[in-house]
């Protein structure tokens, strides 16, 4: 009997030290995961520790990094038991950005002159300001959409939805904690706004999408036939793993490089341009490295998205944040409220075009929504397509949209004058969007 339970013994032993070497192995990631979102929710969106700990960090590993906030200085850290310490530091207009191998110190020392706008244009009328048409549209059916939108509210984590019928009328609903000002991070919605300051860059012939050699990094070895074109359609054929349930190489990215497009351009290649369709967040970053190279100063770089998009269709209170060497994480990190989320698809709707104002060429916005080779009709230019009915099987072919993690959308639809916003904190199979979209346009008579 002592043999038995001293082999038990060792066996538990083992497996605890199997686990904590699993643990402290991937610390860095967990931890940092945990610091930025902590920290953003507080300091950006505005909300308490306690609620983002209790929904947006609350799954394994997250949730057992230890993580303290110092509202003085706007610092929040996170640790694992000593190991994998991160730190986050927040800045005005800015956000707040993961440190990595800089200190404190230094990152503040970044010369940002980015103060943060209030709208002068919140009582004039929607999409521009926040007032409401007094009209009613006779072909919606409101108790069917108001039916659809309070059924989605109460699936799967939903914090808000918005319906926008073109530039005319919105219906809003959100979760107790959100509202109309509460800015929520779109995840992978960021890839679709580093296509539109490229489509900006395009209409202003500073770039072109079908150059190749873009980078002198890539000069001297087969990475140097990679275009634009390619790294926004993710055809760029280099190595890439996207997974964030494990060490990746977007988990590297995200949470252990203190310059992400760096370490995302670093890849090796592993097949030619244009002949393997592969998601992949790095790519994504390295288009915020070619854009910023576009600029003069760091501050002409981060005012750009504000003054050439941003506060030109009224998104006044969107933020995209930076790594710790100032390169927007082009990728993941951009915070907006649900209604400026809104105004970004209507951006879309109306082909580029505001109020008169072509932020980007109807052109970039077909190219936005032609199939990616090789993509199965699922990808355009940063943005996803519903040609294959991937996401959507019963709703109109025509819906492109911006998509993020855990169910962040933003769903543009074309042949309904439609835009039609979701957020969440969503696991696999925890919302049907499909559902949600089709009962939406069920609503619809036009």
């Amino acid at each position: 009997m002592k043999k038995i339970l001293l082999s038990l013994l060792i066996i538990i032993l083992i497996a605890i030290g199997i686990l904590a070497k699993y643990l402290i192995d991937r610390s860095t990631i967990f931890t940092g995961f945990a610091a930025k979102n902590v920290a953003s929710g507080i300091f950006v969106a505005g909300r308490t520790q306690e609620s983002i700990e209790a929904v947006d960090i609350n799954f394994f590993p997250v949730n057992l990094a230890n993580t303290v906030v110092d509202k003085d200085n706007k610092v929040v850290t996170s640790d694992f038991f000593g190991f994998g310490k991160q730190t986050v530091v927040y800045r005005e207009g800015l956000g707040c950005t993961l440190i990595g191998e800089k200190s404190i110190d230094e990152v503040r020392k970044q010369n940002c002159k980015i103060a943060e706008i209030k709208s002068p244009y919140k009582d004039e009328l929607w999409p521009m300001g926040d007032v409401d048409y007094d009209t009613t549209l006779s072909f919606v059916n409101e108790e069917k959409l108001n039916s659809a939108i309070q059924a989605a509210l109460k699936e799967g984590n939903t914090r808000s939805i918005l319906v926008a019928y073109d530039t005319l009328v919105k219906w809003e609903a959100y979760a107790d904690g959100f509202d109309e000002n509460t800015p929520i991070l779109g995840w992978s919605m960021s890839k679709s706004i580093t296509s539109t300051m490229l489509g900006i860059l395009e209409k202003e012939g500073r770039i072109n999408i079908d150059d190749k050699s873009v980078l002198k990094e890539w000069a001297n070895d087969d990475r140097k036939n990679i275009s634009i074109r390619n790294l926004l359609n993710m055809n760029s054929g280099l190595h890439w793993v996207e997974d964030y349930g494990d060490i990746s190489e977007a988990t590297i990215m995200l949470y252990s490089s203190t310059d992400i497009a760096k370490y995302a351009m670093s890849m090796p290649i592993a097949f030619p341009p244009d002949s393997v369709w592969c998601y992949s967040s790095g790519t994504s970053n390295i288009l915020s490295e070619i854009i910023k190279r576009k600029f003069n100063t760091i501050e002409d770089y981060w005012a750009f998205p504000q003054k050439e998009i941003f506060h030109k269709i009224g998104m006044y209170n969107t933020i995209i944040e930076p790594d710790a060497v100032g390169t927007f994480i082009g990728s993941s990190y951009t915070y907006a409220p649900t209604r400026d989320w809104a105004r970004y698809g209507l951006l879309y709707l109306n082909n580029g075009i505001w109020k008169g104002d072509t932020i980007v060429t109807p052109d970039w916005v077909s190219f936005t929504r032609e199939e990616a080779p090789n993509s199965e009709g699922k990808y355009g230019a940063q943005f996803w397509l519903n040609k294959s009915g991937h996401e959507l099987p019963d709703a109109p072919k025509d819906i492109y949209f911006a998509d993020g993690y855990q169910g962040q959308r933003v769903y543009i639809v074309p042949s309904k004058k439609l835009v039609i916003v979701r957020f969440g904190v969503s696991k696999r199979g925890e919302f049907d969007y499909n559902k949600f979209v089709t009962s939406v346009l069920a609503a619809f008579d036009n």
